[in-house]
């Protein structure tokens, strides 16, 4: 069975990942001691990480180590950059890389955001899986998780949780 590439995101009820400004303050509503909402049990199936330039930035810039420093990780980016460790600043084809990864052995392979890679891998139908957080509040404008420019793509539900922050976790897997 080949690798699946799965999307494992937050979004407001209204569809953003953010504000404008790259503001994600908003996930802190959700916050609960002791809660993580199913993400250790997501992370022990990947083994391979896909994030944008300015999601990884942004993380950075949050104080924080980067998280995914100890599995293969591809920054996509527009500029060339040396591997920091196994961060791997990539410069190609995403499709090229996404069906390469998929090729070999391995565990599933997390997209990490953000929207304009997320929007690439859909126009090239290439997210297997997707697991939404749906986050109780309206941020009204911001960055949407999906733009438009993408052909249809049906989807199966294969789970919904509710949880008593009020936030409601969507797992969905593309039909083929």
């Amino acid at each position: 069975m080949s690798r699946k590439l799965i999307v494992y995101i937050a979004s407001s009820l209204d569809g953003y990942i953010a504000t404008k400004n790259d503001d994600l303050s908003f996930l802190s509503m959700v916050e609960t001691p002791g809660e993580d909402y199913g993400y250790s049990e997501f992370i022990k199936t990947i083994d391979t990480v896909i994030i944008g330039k300015r999601t990884y930035d942004k993380v950075l810039s949050m104080g924080f180590d980067f998280p995914h420093a100890h599995q293969e990780t591809y920054v996509i980016t527009r500029t060339e950059k040396p591997a920091i460790g196994n961060v791997n600043f990539y410069t190609q084809n995403l499709s090229e890389l996404v069906n390469n990864l998929k090729a070999k052995k391995g565990k599933n392979i997390f997209c990490d955001g953000g929207a304009q890679i997320i929007h690439q891998l859909l126009q090239h139908k290439l997210i297997d899986e997707f697991i939404i957080s749906i986050i109780p509040t309206l941020l009204g404008d911001g960055i949407r998780l999906f733009s438009e420019g993408f052909n249809q793509q049906d989807l199966l539900l294969v789970s919904s949780k509710s949880f008593d922050s009020g936030l409601v976790q969507l797992h969905y897997t593309l039909l083929k």
